[in-house]
């Protein structure tokens, strides 16, 4: 959910009055996405972001007014090239952002969810008639619902139903409906952000090089699993990093973690073993999941004849041209900790759809359109 959930969760406990300002469209290069978040309160402490600086200072201000008249309003930062510099957006792009005080409502359950890893889904209406902005409703993959955006009997059931796939899908967006729940008529823009739990990093092999890719992994917002069959090596002072270490047969983990669920379309495997009685029964089951991201460690030649020994017990091509092996990009890494992050780096630019190049010379976007962060937190992610 929002990066800054935790702390404004313990706002709500303590009793604190504070507004939330949050992008909700965005045009250009602006630098963050929908669902990023600033919050102000009572005595003016600030924190999240809307715009990684460059249009905090008015945003800023709108939090405050908002905590003094309790509107709801959606302001617009947007210019032209010549107008860029007077107005802050020194990147380019167009910013929308919803400021709404928050006084008890569902945005507070929201903030349960997030931070005790629930999934739910926050929609709020941030364009349409001027009574029902800012308006929420709260969407459990029960499909319970809490909250409404007023207006149409039928407005509730529709938004729920929208709220419900993006949560599904672990997806944070915009939507519109008509206002009486239909496809036409006059239409509501709804921003629905889903939070859903973070996202899993299995490494297989407690080598040097996981314990780096663990806190790679730990930063990048993913739940981390170390995985060996090694009790000597797989050890929690090895690991002070990691969620859970499992001392199993990777393989034999793998499946059974698939089996119960623990295994979705937002899953990474780095397969650090290159150790082929573990790398080949693991490869084989992996190849199968509709997971994010497989990578396997070792050289070039290591990887020819890996690829030989699971051509032989039956991986197809198609199934092998998911395997990112040798791991990770090329950045001339030695260390574990640059292995790490090379290995890191690859998984974000599958995830957002990045060639992996230089940006210096390059004519490719900066931010690219592709799929949302893994754990499909509310706010700017990752």
């Amino acid at each position: 959910m929002l990066d800054i959930a935790e702390e404004l969760h313990r706002w709500v406990e303590q009793g604190r009055e504070f507004a939330v300002a949050t992008v909700v469209a965005v045009g250009g290069s602006a630098p963050r996405q929908p669902g990023a978040a600033l919050a102000v309160d009572r005595d003016g402490t600030a924190i999240g972001s809307v715009s990684g600086g460059c249009v905090e200072g008015a945003v800023y201000d709108l939090c405050r007014q908002a905590l003094e008249d309790g509107g709801t309003v959606v302001e617009r930062f947007g210019y032209s090239d010549e107008d860029a510099f007077a107005v802050g957006l020194t990147c380019g792009g167009i910013i929308d952002i919803l400021v709404t005080p928050v006084r008890g409502g569902v945005y507070p359950a929201a903030l349960r969810a997030a931070v005790s890893g629930e999934a739910a889904a926050l929609a709020r209406i941030v364009g349409g008639p001027a009574d029902l902005m800012g308006r929420a409703l709260l969407v459990r993959p029960d499909g319970s619902c809490e909250g409404s955006l007023g207006g149409h009997p039928e407005l509730d059931r529709t938004a729920a139903g929208e709220a419900f796939a993006m949560l599904d899908a672990g997806r944070t967006g915009t939507v519109e409906i008509g206002e009486d729940g239909s496809r036409c008529g006059q239409p509501l823009t709804l921003l629905v952000e889903s939070s859903v739990p973070a996202p899993r990093m299995i490494v297989f092999g407690a080598i040097d090089f996981a314990s780096a890719l663990v806190k790679v992994g730990k930063f990048l917002g993913y739940h981390v699993t170390v995985c060996d069959a090694r009790p000597v090596f797989a050890t929690p002072a090895r690991f002070p990093d990691a969620d859970e270490i499992v001392v199993e047969w990777p393989h034999r983990y793998l499946r059974a973690a698939a089996d119960a669920g623990g295994i979705d379309g937002r899953t990474v495997l780095c397969v650090l073993t290159h150790d082929a009685k573990f790398d080949v029964p693991l490869l084989e089951a992996a190849l199968k999941l509709p997971v994010a991201y497989v990578g396997a460690m070792g050289s070039r030649r290591t990887h020819e004849d890996r690829n030989k020994r699971l051509r032989e017990v039956g991986v197809t091509e198609l199934e092998l041209a998911r395997l990112r092996s040798p791991i990770g990009l090329d950045l001339g890494a030695r260390t574990p900790e640059e292995t790490a992050i090379s290995i890191a780096a690859e998984i974000v630019a599958n995830r957002r759809g990045g060639s992996g190049v230089s940006l210096t010379g390059a004519h490719t976007p900066i931010h690219h359109d592709g799929p949302r962060a893994p754990d499909g937190r509310i706010g700017s992610v990752a």
